[in-house]
């Protein structure tokens, strides 16, 4: 099956699940384009969107392992998105990964297998 450019991911080449999502994209045929976002990162209005776009509420896109998390004092339940999305774009390692992008959505790759629900059809089915 010929490759395509269907989608893009946020990649950290250094984290096992991007690793992973990464590998699972290519064995659907789709050569992404790779964002490394850590050398990269992406505008505070581009994590919100892509944090709104996944349906997922701004806590669940913010890494909380590393010393980072809480020294910045996010592990505090009462801090508003706004403050988490200002962190995000400071820090962009705190952004969780791998974000996946493509024409059937967006998703987050934890749990990496979130990712096969907006990669294309298999041919045939």
């Amino acid at each position: 099956m010929p490759k395509t450019t269907a989608a893009t991911i946020w990649h950290n080449p250094a984290c096992g699940t991007s690793r992973a999502v990464l590998a699972m994209i290519r064995a659907a045929g789709v050569e992404p384009r790779i964002v490394a976002y850590l050398k990269t990162p992406p505008t505070r209005a581009e994590i919100a969107a892509a944090i709104a776009a996944a349906g997922l509420p701004v806590r669940a896109a913010v890494r909380a392992k590393g010393d980072l998390y809480k020294e910045l004092g996010l592990d505090d339940p009462a801090l508003p998105d706004a403050a988490l999305l200002d962190a995000l774009a400071a820090h962009p390692a705190l952004i969780e990964r791998p974000f996946v992008f493509t024409a059937r959505g967006v998703r987050l790759g934890r749990p990496a297998e979130r990712v096969a629900e907006i990669l294309p059809a298999p041919r045939g089915a």
